[in-house]
């Protein structure tokens, strides 16, 4: 039996506008469920869904709300990518995003794929 964990990265590409965002957390909880180790790369408009206060008021029924999934994938040890291009082109800082964030170029995601990771695009 193969003990070692598979990595899965999820790229959300969608803001709060748009019920692709909650689906991509959704599938991201499911694979930490499920064993795997998950980190989320957020580019474009999902940046959008890390900016503190932005997320609370989207609930795509009958999802949970994505401020929660949010925070249920951080405190679950999940790590959470903000492409760093798309993070200054919006004029967030660090303090802008909710706590855990990471603002990092995509490099640390083809680190992950290099080394076998799943990937998932939403």
């Amino acid at each position: 039996m193969n003990t070692e964990t598979r990595d899965l990265v999820v790229v959300i590409t969608h803001g709060i506008d748009h019920e692709l965002s909650s689906v991509g957390l959704v599938i991201a909880l499911g694979g930490m469920t499920s064993g795997l180790k998950v980190s989320i790369f957020l580019t474009s408009a999902g940046v959008d869904l890390v900016r503190r206060g932005a997320s609370d008021m989207t609930h795509v029924e009958p999802l949970e709300p994505l401020a929660d999934m949010l925070r249920d994938f951080l405190s679950r040890g999940g790590t959470l990518w903000a492409c760093t291009p798309c993070v200054k082109s919006r004029g967030y800082t660090q303090e802008s995003l909710l706590e855990g964030v990471v603002i990092a170029g995509s490099s640390v995601m083809h680190e992950l794929i290099k080394r076998g990771a799943a990937t998932l695009s939403f």
